[in-house]
């Protein structure tokens, strides 16, 4: 069992922060390179959010919009921020680089007249310009001395600051006062290419200067702040954040009076929606479906064609009267009672939809990607044949489809790790593992040595398998153990007794899991590929959040965006092999993701369909009478119903081949904390949020664990445990890289060595469905883009009588 966690002293955190399902990865807060456009557009989305010129949009009113808590803290750079303080501190702080609807950064003018680079050697300096009206509310100027106490309080120098991240900051080594107090000036100890994305958040030097106003006092309040809006106040009873034009403002007057944050949980977003609670709300699927039905029937007359309402064919509704005036009281009875409820619940529905016809759905791409996690820590998938296989037994184009398509999205695998389809820099690596085969996959496992004469035990006894396969050989055993005993109680006449007791106790069971308590050791458990268990049906699915790791336990119930784990340094190899180099420039990328040659798939074995040998028709692969079989472990949750439907799609896939799966639900608080992070799993579905800066934000994802003195694993956020010396390398060498276009040719040559690799694979770019009120202008499913809470606000009512017809 690994231990998360990182070298005393050396701790950082990814900016943005990680998905977790309830897996969060919530918004990130992405960063960018500036110049240059190589994204490609396949399998982009633009942006959804109702644009209109500020002359459109009336002065006044007040938004509510929905998150799912009130903030523990207003500090971004505290291990508790999550995506909510994410939000509300980019409409109350300077963000120097915001990004655009490709992730791109760029300048903003209401508080930078320029920066750049203005020296590399000997130490590389960059010059910011202020705006001369940018000022605090408190009416002090922005200045040095704002950046100088940010830079000491992140720099990681002093402890005494509370800091869940320091990426960029602890590589300066002074800031000073330029030509003027407009002028600041930057020197870097050593190069770092990811310049942009420090200073955004900005905090005033009220709240960086002292680490008790760092630690403690921007929790519920800010001494300062400045942008379009202006903190009113934290109402923890109420779960609102309220926001308050700001007179000070010198950029364009925000539209809005008033914007508040109101926490309404995922699972209570239909019901606010539908009571006009809130204006702006991300949903899920179905919710977006209720909510698109509604406008479609604005309007109708007549009952609606859908919902508990919705007319029944001629000889059904013929059927119903019949019984309810029929000759039998008993049964006349009863379907009167139904028809009465049928005809309540078609009229609540019928109110509800009335209700969701005030909105409309915004929908894009949003900056994240779920990910098949394969943790190669120990048993088969320590071999990276075994990963591989896995890998390419995966149709991601049919995962793609059954996720997006049905919502109008583009239905595109992601590509890479470290871009998104449009991003600049984006490119498409996967052929450095290779595609959809399922030959070449259990060709794969036949070089390994899983094969279906493997499944077959023949031993005399002696134990098989090596030290990797205990945990697998222990389910074994007990599994066999309680087969064993339910045989002694069937032969002692006791199956009765226990026929009627497993009863009383499935029914005692199922409230249990509906009250949300961690399922035991075989709750939930379902194999797949073995005919003779069946697995339990899937509740009920919601919205779904994204599964995402955080830097602490609570990091992935707020959101897999903001928070995302403490980062160590970890040992490198000074020297790059030249042949590793040299498999780097070959065509298709690195090697090894193939089995060797001559290596042929195992022989197809008859029957009605053909299937291979390994896969449903052929039995499962094995090696030493083991079966190969691998612990899937998915979130329980109402919520993680769609990830479950994932999970299922990539267990299917795996029987092909025959590798059986071990489907484990787990409730969604213990998934992360319990689970990923403390390895626990073979197989796992979680996201990621996507970032401008991958040479700074997606090291620790994928940086080789490296042994602790305690004999832990020191894995930073790589919960795949799977890395090389070779790809911390490349992120190292891009970092310090200040030449763009040298620096993402390094970081697409780490993408490729992650893809041969194999211990995770993108799968697709997660949905965003976002509610908004109808009138509402310039809000909606952002994708990548910075909102312009300046812009947000009603539509302007139309003059009176200038658009009406003439009547003739």
């Amino acid at each position: 069992m690994s231990h998360v966690g990182v070298p005393r002293g050396t701790a950082r955190k990814r900016r943005s922060l990680a998905l977790l399902t309830t897996g969060v990865l919530t918004l990130p807060v992405l960063a960018g390179c500036t110049s240059g456009d190589s994204g490609g557009a396949a399998g982009t989305a633009p942006q959804d959010v109702a644009v209109a010129g500020r002359n459109l949009v009336a002065e006044g009113g007040t938004v509510r919009w929905a998150i799912d808590a009130v903030p523990t803290t207003l500090n971004a750079f505290q291990a508790d921020a999550d995506g909510a303080t994410a939000r509300i501190t980019g409409a109350l702080l300077p963000h120097l680089f915001p990004l655009d609807d490709r992730g791109r950064p760029q300048l903003d003018p209401d508080y930078l007249e320029s920066a750049k680079v203005i020296e590399s050697e000997p130490r590389q300096v960059v010059l910011y310009r202020l705006n001369q009206q940018a000022v605090w509310s408190n009416g002090r100027e922005i200045g040095a001395p704002d950046f100088v106490a940010q830079w000491r309080a992140l720099s990681g120098k002093d402890s005494a600051f509370w800091t869940a991240r320091n990426a960029g900051y602890e590589r300066i080594e002074k800031i000073e006062r330029g030509a003027d107090d407009l002028e600041v000036r930057v020197t870097f100890a050593k190069p770092y290419a990811d310049w942009r994305s420090l200073f955004s958040p900005l905090y005033p030097k009220e709240v960086t200067g002292s680490p008790d106003a760092f630690n403690d006092g921007a929790r519920t309040t800010l001494k300062a702040t400045s942008g379009p809006f202006r903190l009113r106040g934290v109402d923890k009873a109420k779960g609102e954040v309220a926001l308050v034009r700001d007179p000070r403002w010198w950029g364009d007057r925000a539209k809005l009076d008033t914007l508040v944050f109101k926490a309404v949980g995922p699972q209570d977003r239909t019901g606010a929606l539908i009571g006009g609670k809130v204006d702006v709300a991300d949903v899920d699927a179905a919710t977006a479906r209720r909510i698109t039905r509604a406008v479609a029937d604005r309007g109708a007359a007549g009952p609606l064609a859908h919902g508990p309402g919705a007319p029944v064919g001629p000889a059904a509704a013929l059927r119903s009267w019949a019984v309810a005036h029929g000759s039998d009281p008993k049964a006349a009875a009863a379907a009167r009672a139904a028809r009465k409820r049928d005809r309540a619940a078609a009229e609540t529905y019928a109110t509800e939809q009335r209700g969701l016809g005030d909105y409309v759905v915004r929908k894009s791409l949003e900056p994240a990607y779920t990910q098949l996690a394969l943790n190669g820590e120990s048993g088969p998938l320590a071999d990276a044949r075994v990963r591989r296989a896995v890998a390419r037994a995966l149709n991601r184009q049919e995962i793609a489809d059954a996720v997006l398509a049905p919502l109008g999205l583009p239905a595109e695998p992601l590509g890479s790790h470290l871009a998104l389809a449009g991003q600049p820099g984006y490119e498409d690596g996967s052929g450095a593992l290779g595609g959809h085969d399922t030959e070449e996959a259990q060709a794969l496992l036949a070089d390994a040595g899983w094969t279906r004469e493997g499944a077959v035990d023949t031993s005399d006894g002696t134990k098989a398998g090596s030290e990797a396969d205990k945990k697998q050989k222990e389910r074994k055993e007990k599994k066999e153990k309680k087969e064993q005993k339910e045989q002694k109680e069937q032969s002692a006449g006791k199956t009765a007794e226990k026929a009627e007791k497993a009863e009383k106790a499935g029914a005692a069971e199922g409230k249990n899991a509906a009250a949300g308590r961690e399922p035991a050791a075989d709750d939930g458990l379902y194999i797949v590929g073995d005919d003779d268990k069946s697995g339990d049906g899937d509740p009920a699915g919601g919205i779904t959040h994204v599964l995402a790791p955080a830097p602490v336990a609570a990091f992935h119930s707020s959101a897999l965006l903001r928070q995302a784990g403490y980062l160590g340094r970890t040992g490198t190899s000074e020297d790059v092999p030249a042949e590793a180099a040299a498999r780097d420039r070959r065509p298709g990328g690195a090697t090894g993701a193939y089995a060797p040659a001559g290596t042929a798939a195992p022989a197809r074995a008859s029957g009605a369909h053909g299937g291979p040998s390994g896969g449903p028709h052929g039995g499962p692969l094995g090696k030493d009478g083991e079966p190969l079989t691998l612990r899937f472990v998915l979130p329980s949750g109402q919520g993680a119903e769609p990830l479950r439907a994932v999970g299922d799609r990539i267990a299917a896939m795996l029987d092909a081949i025959g590798v059986r799966t071990e489907i484990t639900k787990v409730s969604d608080d213990s998934y992360f904390r319990d689970h990923i992070a403390s390895g626990d799993y073979d197989l796992a579905l979680y996201s990621w949020p996507a970032t401008a800066y991958p040479a700074t934000d997606d090291r620790p994802i994928y940086a080789k664990p490296v042994p602790a003195t305690d004999g832990s694993l020191l894995v930073e956020q790589n919960y795949t445990r799977v890395g090389t010396d070779h790809i911390d390398q490349l992120f190292d060498r891009a970092v310090s890289e200040l030449d763009e276009g040298a620096a993402r040719d390094l970081m697409k040559q780490a993408d490729a060595r992650i893809w041969a690799a194999a211990g995770s694979i993108p799968l697709y770019q997660r949905p965003q469905l976002v509610a908004t009120a109808r009138e509402l202008l310039n809000v909606g499913a952002f994708g990548f883009g910075t909102p312009h809470y300046q812009n947000i606000g009603f539509k302007k009512p139309q003059a009176a009588g200038a658009p009406a017809g003439k009547k003739k």
